[in-house]
């Protein structure tokens, strides 16, 4: 397990967060856990870009729709 830090939110955020917790039906344990998997998602890496295989066939795939 990585090592915890302290930070300061408003009260409101928090309360957001609490409520959100509530409404997950279990999804997540505490609002500690959604702020953390909310701030991952937001400020993690960046999905990879396609392939340049991948490109050529979703390119074709197009093409063969009459898209390009």
């Amino acid at each position: 397990m990585s090592d915890k830090v302290k930070i300061e939110i408003s009260k409101d955020v928090y309360e957001l967060l609490v409520k959100t917790v509530e409404e997950s039906q279990g999804e997540f344990k505490s609002p500690e856990e959604l702020l953390e998997f909310i701030v991952k998602e937001t400020l993690g890496e960046e999905e990879e870009a396609y392939t340049p295989e991948e490109e050529e066939e979703i390119k074709n795939r197009l093409r063969s729709l009459g898209y390009l």
